[in-house]
């Protein structure tokens, strides 16, 4: 009987942490920069960084980071001329929780939205940061008139994901989300912790990606989005980007445990146009680890006149 009742409670134990969480709101949104945006999945967190006048550049950030990863070197582009919009995906950051498969479908038609929500109808500069960059190349392929320059920065999509417990936990419904609830936190606390006392251009990163674990609904995002936008590779959608003929940078850290280098081979196979840019002794942190070399390469390629 007493066994029981231990196993029925640690069985409903991350249930229970889930529901301590804070859910998604008008409080927890108090404490946002930028503004809001009602669109048809929900509310969409965004902010625009640099004048009003300039070419508009449009970034995408990852799987766990929402999108003030981007300030530093928003903030670079910013000074270089271009209009940046900065927006949370849904399930993180201050955007809403929002149910369904987090497949491309999903995340292009909040970035479709929000691009009409702000009345962007010309061609932009796109960027993205690991999972963020499958996004950007999902949408560069569909809508390749859209986009000026396509950059990607630490690229998910070349089928990296290895990790065989990953791999049960995604595959596997009902347990991998037990699983997923229990085991996740920790070790997502520890993986950012590691990066505490790094140089960022991000004041407070490590305590604003922690911040990320006591909001409700972040964990299950990150899991569905393992689950369907992470789970295939990309390949048909950078042969119909290099197809296309539109210009990719793709900017690798050199000493990535997350997007190996080795991915670099793979892209490459897919698009052989595709400008390649290695970032020495750069982890998988190097969009706010190091901005300034992120910048340098960014800024190289924009001075191509057709950009």
């Amino acid at each position: 009987m007493i066994l029981g009742v231990l196993l029925l409670a640690f069985a409903g134990l991350p249930i229970l942490l889930e529901l301590r969480r804070r859910r998604m709101g008008t409080d927890l949104r108090r404490r946002a920069e930028g503004r809001f945006a009602e669109l048809s999945q929900g509310i969409t967190h965004y902010d625009w960084l640099g004048p009003e006048d300039g070419k508009v550049a449009v970034c995408v950030h990852g799987l766990t980071t929402p999108s003030y990863v981007w300030r530093g070197l928003g903030q670079g582009l910013a000074g270089l001329g271009y209009r940046v919009l900065i927006y949370d995906l849904y399930g993180r950051g201050y955007s809403d929780r929002v149910k369904g498969d987090q497949n491309s479908d999903f995340f292009l038609r909040q970035l479709q939205d929000l691009l009409d929500d702000q009345r962007v109808t010309g061609r932009f500069v796109l960027l993205g940061y690991s999972m963020g960059g499958a996004i950007a190349t999902a949408y560069a392929a569909r809508f390749p008139d859209r986009v000026r320059h396509l950059f990607l920065i630490a690229p998910a999509g070349m089928g990296d994901l290895t990790n065989r417990r990953t791999l049960f936990v995604r595959d596997t419904p009902v347990i991998g989300d037990w699983l997923m609830l229990l085991f996740f936190p920790r070790q997502h606390r520890r993986a950012v912790e590691a990066d505490r006392g790094v140089p960022s251009s991000v004041p407070d990163i490590v305590d604003r990606q922690l911040e990320e674990l006591g909001k409700r609904g972040f964990v299950g995002a990150v899991l569905s989005s393992f689950r369907h936008m992470l789970k295939s590779p990309l390949e048909p959608e950078h042969r119909a980007i290099y197809e296309a003929k539109l210009p990719v940078n793709v900017i690798w850290g050199e000493v990535d445990d997350v997007i190996p280098l080795a991915a670099m081979g793979t892209l490459t196979q897919w698009n052989r146009t595709a400008q390649h840019h290695v970032i020495a002794s750069a982890g998988h942190g190097l969009t706010y680890t190091h901005t300034p070399r992120i910048l340098e390469a960014v800024r190289a390629a924009l001075q191509n006149p057709d950009t």
